[in-house]
């Protein structure tokens, strides 16, 4: 099956979304300034999809994707993929936790290597992993980086919770 490319330029660099006509593969930061691929004709709507989805995150406007995607993975890094699909929006979980979550609580250094593993960034939060003691451990894309999806998530669920509950001024 042919593969295609597509990037998004975003706040905190350049991510290359990879995927098939059906599904996304892949969504990793990049370290370079120049886009390579843009969407044309033979472009697939999944990852015209995934890129507007990803645009909307960017913007504050969406908290979770719809685009289908497919990861290739031992079981227990599916296991571990499938929890971090399961950490809120704008929440963060420990390693640790995260282990005890998959009942394998002597596991910790496998789910951060599971967790190092995942290809599909921002999509398959592992931003919203931290140490057990609250620091930031271990991002693919930089530690800048995660640090600044946290406080993206956090501002933006702070703001669309604001305006759910402003009084009315008549």
């Amino acid at each position: 099956m042919e593969t295609y490319r597509l990037d998004y330029v975003s706040p905190i660099g350049i991510l290359e979304i990879v995927g098939t006509e059906t599904a996304i593969h892949s969504i990793l930061f990049v370290e370079r300034t120049d886009v390579r691929f843009e969407a044309d004709e033979m472009t697939p709507d999944v990852l015209k999809t995934c890129h507007r989805e990803i645009d909307e995150y960017f913007n504050g406007r969406r908290h979770a994707f719809t685009f289908p995607f497919e990861v290739e993975g031992t079981v227990f890094q599916q296991d571990v993929w499938q929890a971090l699909v399961m950490i809120p929006y704008a929440e963060t979980t420990s390693y640790r936790e995260l282990a005890v979550r998959l009942g394998r609580d002597r596991a910790v250094r496998a789910v951060g290597s599971a967790n190092g593993r995942n290809r599909l960034s921002i999509v398959i939060p592992c931003h919203r992993v931290i140490g057990s003691n609250g620091t930031l451990t271990g991002y693919a894309g930089g530690l800048w980086r995660k640090e600044w999806l946290l406080r993206h998530e956090q501002t933006n669920a702070y703001s669309s919770l604001a305006k759910k509950h402003l009084p009315l001024h008549i």
